[in-house]
């Protein structure tokens, strides 16, 4: 293992507020801009989550033909595109907002990152599987193991 493999977030850990997964979909969005405007009614912290791989995290500058950065060059830009998600809502100017990229399958790190959760936030599907599916994976899962109260925000209508 590299050094920059291991620098890499693979787990995160929060201690209460409003967690909500984010991957770049327009249905997240709106489950985002759900959870904030709920964590700011609340007074509570807004963590927003973004679970990857090396096939769903966007391009990093650094690759180039044949070459292939390290990982944490994906992970920055994750965070890079989270915020540019982030940074197109209204978000409430007053709410603190945290921004986590793990690297991982997302129901696995989202239901990890819960443990200490106030409330859990999903759409109810992002931006992989069948389209014609009204209740994605990921959404199943939390649901069905979350450690704290969950909310399914629904697919926006395209």
């Amino acid at each position: 293992m590299t050094v920059a493999e291991q620098e890499v977030t693979t787990d995160v850990r929060i201690e209460g507020g409003v967690l909500v997964g984010q991957d770049g979909s327009k249905n997240s969005s709106v489950a985002v801009a759900w959870a904030a405007r709920t964590a700011d009614r609340l007074g509570l912290p807004l963590h927003v989550l973004r679970a990857w791989t090396i096939t769903t995290a966007p391009t990093p500058p650094t690759m180039t033909g044949g070459y292939v950065p390290p990982l944490v060059d994906f992970e920055q830009e994750v965070v890079s595109a989270v915020k540019a998600d982030l940074a197109d809502l209204d978000l409430p100017e007053t709410l603190e907002v945290h921004v986590h990229a793990v690297r991982g399958k997302s129901s696995t790190k989202l239901l990890e990152a819960a443990e200490n959760a106030d409330l859990l936030v999903v759409g109810t599907r992002g931006g992989g599987g069948f389209r014609g599916l009204g209740f994605g994976s990921t959404a199943d899962q939390v649901v069905r193991h979350a450690p704290c109260p969950v909310v399914v925000v629904p697919t926006v209508k395209s």
